[in-house]
């Protein structure tokens, strides 16, 4: 009887989230990029459950009133995949070029390249294919390209299907993670921001990767990741390497961290739901009877980035002003509350907070008193 439990458990959590995103919506896919945005904000449950629940969540904001531009343009999505295509083609020879000049291989260089097969039904088939072929590769030696494979990792308890462009098997039995962008690479040099959200992508994937070495004789997955990008203003390919070991601490300790899918989805309010077929008050009150960790970074990471600020907002939250901000004011949690004790209407005296806000705010009061009035020395005053 036991022995079937684990089974019926995953049956009922299944059924139980898709009820809450909708009995005729399909699963919106957990990709890299989404995860390491829940891993840089591990106090959001409200994220957990909806990424964990596969809920549209740019669906979900427009129905709520508060749609966000977000995504690839179709400009930039089509230019993307025409500089992968450009990349892989005749059977990745550039690509595994640029990979054995900035890292060498654990060999000779590339010449005979194993391109193996992914092909499966359904996700759970492409990742149980993709771990095959990686221990097959391992075993074999030599070079293998694994063209877009598909990789599992557990998050809060629900499964996430992630997909990299690219994993590399060198002859010596390690994995190197490929991450092609279209962004260029100007003087070997591209933009911090772009190349910092891609280490943090590929972080996600290495990650995924170490699960199926575990199991894997002769295997190691390398922490440094290949970045393929567009060379100054053309289309010739070039790559730097991108070592990924502080990103994949920080991703792997934040995942850790998030509260498990189920144990969220067991507070929620019988009745709850993120269908967007929904009328708006209906999923505000869904979407409200889970709590969010807004920050301004937000809005650069999630579809429901707007509604949370017009929120916290409303509420007068101290989380609008940011996160260092809300670090330093500590039982503060209301603008209101901030500037009553700053102006000595509330707040302990004896706590540092309220001690250096009312400092704060005499030092102010003294700069508007003198604003205005001639400095010593100056003709006003002789």
């Amino acid at each position: 009887m036991s022995r079937h439990r684990p089974t019926q458990q995953v049956t009922t959590l299944r059924q139980r989230l898709a009820e809450l995103r909708g009995p005729a919506v399909a699963p919106h896919p957990l990709d890299a990029r989404a995860l390491a945005a829940l891993a840089a904000n591990p106090g959001c449950k409200r994220r957990a459950l909806l990424d964990g629940a596969g809920v549209d969540k740019a669906a979900l904001a427009a129905a709520l009133g508060s749609p966000a531009a977000f995504g690839q343009s179709q400009f930039a999505f089509i230019r993307g995949n025409a500089f992968e295509a450009r990349v892989k083609a005749d059977g990745g020879t550039e690509l595994m070029r640029l990979l054995y000049e900035r890292l060498g291989g654990g060999g000779d260089a590339p010449r005979e390249v194993r391109v193996p097969d992914l092909t499966a039904a359904g996700p759970e088939g492409r990742a149980a294919r993709t771990a095959l072929a990686l221990r097959e590769a391992t075993e074999a030696g030599g070079w293998a390209l694994l063209d877009h494979p598909m990789l599992a990792l557990e998050v809060a308890g629900s499964p996430a299907y992630l997909e990299p462009d690219a994993v590399v098997v060198h002859p010596d039995g390690r994995w190197t993670v490929v991450e092609i962008k279209s962004f260029p690479m100007i003087d070997s040099s591209a933009d911090a921001a772009k190349v910092g959200a891609a280490a943090r992508q590929s972080a996600v994937y290495v990650l995924a990767l170490e699960r199926i070495a575990a199991v894997t004789a002769g295997a190691e997955v390398g922490h440094r990741v290949l970045l393929v990008c567009p060379k100054d203003f053309s289309n010739l390919p070039t790559a730097s390497v991108v070592d990924v070991r502080k990103q994949r601490a920080v991703t792997r300790r934040q995942l850790t961290r998030l509260t498990r899918v189920e144990d969220i989805a067991a507070t929620l309010p019988e009745g709850t739901t993120f269908d967007p077929e929904c009328s708006a008050q209906e999923l505000t009150a869904s979407v409200d009877a889970v709590t969010a960790a807004y920050a301004p970074e937000c809005l650069a990471a999630c579809e429901l980035a707007f509604h949370c600020r017009a929120k916290a907002r409303a509420a007068g939250a101290v989380e609008v002003l940011g996160r260092s901000v809300r670090g330093e004011l500590g039982g503060l949690t209301t603008v209101g509350a901030v500037l009553a004790a700053a102006a000595g209407k509330e707040g302990d005296p004896a706590d540092p907070t309220v001690a250096a806000l009312r400092r704060a705010a005499a030092l102010r009061a003294e700069a508007l008193e003198h604003r205005g009035a001639p400095l010593e020395g100056s003709p006003a005053c002789r």
